[in-house]
């Protein structure tokens, strides 16, 4: 997966995470989009591994 895709998908997540669908979607839906199949692929698979990265609230840091 290219390290933009990523940056995307974990950037999405964040945005998730604080209740902004609308901004995820606008980050995440260009780069799945526009993956080819072997990426496609590989995108499906950070999600599926990373599913709590979506739902879950990050602890915040002291």
């Amino acid at each position: 997966m290219r390290p933009s895709t990523l940056r995307a998908l974990q950037r999405a997540a964040e945005l998730t995470r604080q209740n902004c669908f609308t901004e995820a979607v606008l980050v995440a839906e260009p780069v799945i989009f526009s993956a080819d199949d072997q990426e496609g692929a590989e995108i499906r698979r950070w999600l599926a591994e990373h599913v709590a990265d979506f739902t879950e609230q990050k602890e915040s840091q002291s």
